[in-house]
């Protein structure tokens, strides 16, 4: 027992060969050895939570979208059509307009102002084609105004809504023969005009509308022209 082992040394001897490190520092210094089942693991963790990430974005996409669809039908929802209320509006405002109309008319006729008063009549039958009493009254300030023809075609309107009015039927049956006498009234008045043009043309050559007779064609009602060299001896 009182011998020393051989290789038994003395205690410092024994610590020469370590080296004291920092356990902190040597988790800095020398990174882990991952396994390939850890980098694998990691792997698929990064793939969903990108796949997670993506999912959220569509989903608020498609919130964005369904959120815009909406915003742009609700402008559509405020619309509110009135049309039967507007149509009643529009009518009771064209009935007002009509009896003021009326109202003004012969007021109008009486300052001799019957051009107003026809237009007046437009504005009324304008308004409602139907109205047979605007269109009398039309009538009536066509014949006032020598407007023969007018007043023939309004007296005929007002005879195919309601046969029953005597005034229209009577216009109708004295009107055509005051325009056919209207018609050769203004024939003559153009005829002299003419006569009277042809004379100042005719004069330096020593002739006149005496030396052209003009004759009717009672059948047909057309006109010839004879050339007559001494008109006096012909009468």
């Amino acid at each position: 027992m009182g011998e020393k082992s051989e290789n038994c040394g003395a205690p410092e001897d024994l610590f020469n060969g370590l080296k004291v490190t920092d356990p902190q520092g040597a988790e800095c210094a020398t990174p882990p050895v991952s396994s390939p089942k850890d980098h694998h693991l990691q792997s698929k963790l990064l793939k969903d939570v990108e796949s997670h990430s993506q999912e959220d974005q569509g989903e608020e996409e498609c919130f964005h979208d369904l959120s815009a669809s909406f915003e742009k039908e609700e402008p559509g929802a405020d619309k509110v059509e009135n049309k039967p209320d507007d149509n009643m509006n529009s009518s009771e405002l064209d009935e007002e307009y009509l009896i003021e109309l009326e109202k003004n008319m012969p007021d109008e006729e009486k300052q001799d102002k019957k051009e107003m008063a026809i237009s007046d009549c437009n504005k009324a039958i304008q308004l409602n084609p139907g109205y047979i009493r605007a269109i009398l009254r039309r009538a009536e300030l066509y014949e006032k105004t020598d407007k023969l023809d007018e007043a023939l075609e309004d007296y005929k309107s007002i005879l195919e809504k309601d046969p029953s009015i005597h005034q229209a039927r009577e216009a109708c049956m004295r009107l055509p023969k005051q325009i056919e006498e209207r018609n050769e009234r203004l024939k003559a008045e153009m005829l002299g005009k003419l006569k009277d043009l042809g004379n100042l043309v005719l004069r330096p050559f020593g002739l006149s509308t005496e030396n052209f007779q003009i004759k009717q064609d009672s059948s047909t009602g057309s006109y010839s022209i004879n050339f007559v060299q001494n008109p006096n001896n012909n009468r």
